[in-house]
């Protein structure tokens, strides 16, 4: 047993220095897979006694050969490189969300504004293009806007914000929670909605309260 558990130690460094030294937070899904997959089977190499080691050995090994092969294979060919690694997609263009992007990649607003807030953006009302990037990641690129001097650098009043920018509405739902937590009411809502031409919460694809208190809205397509 201990003589297995060396020997699997061994190959899989090696095989490990092969592959490749991309950090966690770049692996795509592909790649993630099949480390998975690499480790399992040594795994099983150095535990499993009733496994032939032979048999294990070069599973694990042919298993590396073809993902290396498949890596080489992709930088000739775009098209094997988008069907093992996929492509970037853009979720938010012209600071309008794509709700078909959206629902392709299976994300939701709380998914979205998670990665937004992982880059100190706070507000989808910042956000000029946001892409969604085959590592899982999304990279942003703000609005001109918001890329001017900051009131620190001009020396101007900063006073703190009355709000955190929070969802009031997804998908022509409203949020109840979040409404009842930031004690808004459903007049003020009515109201705010009014101000930008929308008869009803059930034609806003998401609306989010800002910092000021104003209403942050983007509507459904239908409407």
């Amino acid at each position: 047993m201990t003589l297995r558990t060396v020997i699997s130690f061994v190959v899989l460094l090696i095989l490990a220095r092969f592959m490749g030294k991309k950090q966690v937070s770049q692996l795509t899904f592909f790649h993630y897979v099949t480390g998975i997959t690499i480790g399992s089977i040594a795994a099983n190499l150095a535990g499993e006694s009733e496994t032939p080691f032979l048999n294990g050995l070069y599973g694990m090994v042919l298993w590396a050969v073809l993902t290396i092969l498949a890596n080489f294979l992709s930088f000739k060919s775009i098209k094997l490189r988008v069907l093992l690694d996929d492509k970037p997609m853009i979720v938010i263009q012209n600071g309008k969300i794509l709700e078909g992007s959206m629902r392709k990649l299976r994300l939701s607003f709380n998914d979205i504004n998670m990665m937004l807030r992982e880059q100190s953006v706070f507000s989808m009302k910042d956000v000029n293009y946001a892409i969604f990037e085959t590592n899982g990641n999304l990279s942003v690129m703000l609005n001109a806007s918001e890329k001017y001097a900051t009131k620190k650098d001009i020396k101007a009043p900063a006073p703190q914000p009355k709000y955190i920018p929070t969802e009031i509405i997804t998908n022509g739902k409203v949020e109840e929670k979040n409404m009842r937590e930031l004690q808004l009411t459903d007049t003020w809502l009515t109201e705010q909605l009014k101000k930008q031409g929308i008869s009803k919460p059930e034609h806003v694809l998401y609306a989010e309260i800002q910092s000021d208190g104003s209403l942050y809205i983007n509507t459904l397509k239908s409407t």
